[in-house]
């Protein structure tokens, strides 16, 4: 992630554990991904349900890396709603 916003100034790069929280949503947003690409699996191709399973999951792994960052902003999206914090630039 970047230093800080252009925009704003507000800090990205927090406190070691900051993203704890969002490892919670990267679980959630990754398990609806999964599920999705599971049930499209099985609708489009009829196999067993581990074998669906077994593909949803590998072909997850390359948008991981995006879903890892999206939790991240919307973590500080949902921070800096609950306590704003003040940029550099205001």
């Amino acid at each position: 992630m970047r230093e800080t916003c252009e925009a704003c100034g507000l800090k990205f790069n927090r406190e070691p554990g900051y993203f704890l929280g969002a490892m919670y949503i990267s679980y959630g947003l990754g398990s609806v991904a999964i599920i999705a690409i599971g049930l499209g699996l099985w609708l489009v191709t009829g196999w067993q349900v581990l074998r669906v399973g077994f593909w949803a999951m590998v072909l997850f792994v390359p948008l991981a890396p995006a879903v890892t960052y999206l939790s991240r902003v919307l973590w500080i999206y949902l921070d800096q709603a609950i306590d704003p914090e003040r940029s550099s630039l205001n």
